[in-house]
């Protein structure tokens, strides 16, 4: 039977009294432009031809009453402050509900393939939002053969489900150098020295996203308690969010003093997208996201991120596959293409004391 997979997209429209909608093929004609700064060359992204891109802008600017891109000769195209703000919109809608839809995807493709009896080798990771490991799933089922049904989980809950047999293995990250008895201590619920190991994968740099250019300023975490400082956080269960609460402890910063604080969003990608939008001024996260969004990053913490499993899943074959493909060249080389990411001898195996030592 050939592989098939379930992908569920978002897409949203736009409606006016009269029901008149816009076009979907604009939100992308104006996300290629603001790539590109070429109306030619985004006409060639989208797979259109220029005349019709043209048209499609000059339809929707005077559905609006205002340009949506701004020609001139010798300088391109650029997307004016409504094209800008539909542009973010429509991107911070993508980075919200990507991962959400592709845990959806996931429980479907496996009841469907359930029902058509797949008897291809399946390792069903939870894991916390990440760049290296949104590879995985396509990178292991070329290389291995196997296939990966990744869920997005923050790295406590994707550890208790790990934890309770809710998945095979699971993906979760630690502060270089900053594993405090407290947090030791949190995660020894979930990780047992004789029952579970740990596998290495990368380390990534966090940091603080910030407007291109860096307009405010803001250079350290004593910046956010600025009162012209808009703040925005991920969510408690998040290990991204472990350690930006470790770092204000470190340096006695007062989370209550952080305007935005209690305000969350559940992915890197989404905290980029909010600050890249206007709607807050710094968040703090992985450096590729950044880079994807177009932001300004302060690096402030390394980290590993690994994976966890149980001992006996190490044994099967499966497992022993998807563990060469991590140390192929071929990972390696996906790797080297995000920003702030390196590898950390992907596929080790240690133990659980090594690990959070």
């Amino acid at each position: 039977m050939p592989d098939m997979r379930i992908q569920i997209e978002p897409a949203w429209r736009f409606r006016n009294a009269e029901g008149r909608e816009i076009d979907p093929l604009l939100f992308r004609v104006l996300a290629a432009v603001q790539r590109s700064g070429k109306l030619t060359e985004a006409a060639r992204d989208v797979g259109f031809s220029y005349r019709h891109c043209w048209n499609l802008i000059r339809t929707w600017s005077a559905f609006f009453g205002t340009p949506l891109v701004e020609l001139s000769q010798g300088k391109g195209a650029e997307l004016t402050p409504l094209g800008e703000k539909l542009t973010w919109a429509a991107q911070r809608i993508q980075a919200r509900l990507t991962p959400q839809l592709e845990n959806l995807s996931v429980e479907i493709d496996r009841e469907i393939n359930a029902a058509l009896m797949d008897t291809h080798p399946v390792l069903r990771l939870h894991a916390s939002h990440g760049y290296a490991i949104a590879l995985m799933p396509e990178l292991i089922q070329r290389v291995a053969g196997v296939r990966l049904e990744l869920q997005y989980l923050g790295s406590v809950d994707a550890l208790a489900s790990m934890s309770r047999g809710s998945c095979d293995l699971c993906g979760f990250h630690l502060p270089s150098g900053r594993v405090t008895p407290e947090l030791a201590a949190r995660l020894g619920r979930y990780l047992k020295p004789r029952v579970h190991r740990v596998i290495r994968l990368v380390t990534r740099t966090q940091g603080l996203f910030v407007a291109a250019g860096n307009p405010l300023n803001i250079t350290s975490l004593k910046d956010l308690i600025r009162p012209d400082v808009r703040f925005i956080n991920r969510q408690a269960s998040a290990g991204t969010r472990l350690l930006f609460d470790l770092l204000l402890a470190e340096q006695s910063l007062d989370p209550d003093r952080i305007s935005g604080y209690e305000t969350v969003e559940f992915t890197h990608a989404a905290v980029a997208a909010h600050i890249a939008s206007g709607m807050a001024d710094t968040g703090f996260g992985v450096e590729a996201a950044a880079t994807q969004f177009r932001l300004n990053f302060v690096p402030l913490a390394q980290e590993q991120y690994f994976l966890a499993c149980r001992v006996e899943t190490l044994e099967l074959p499966s497992m022993q596959r998807m563990l060469d493909a991590l140390r192929s060249p071929d990972f390696a080389a996906a790797v080297a293409g995000l920003p702030g990411y390196a590898l950390n001898s992907p596929g080790d195996v240690m133990t659980v004391t090594e690990g959070l030592r």
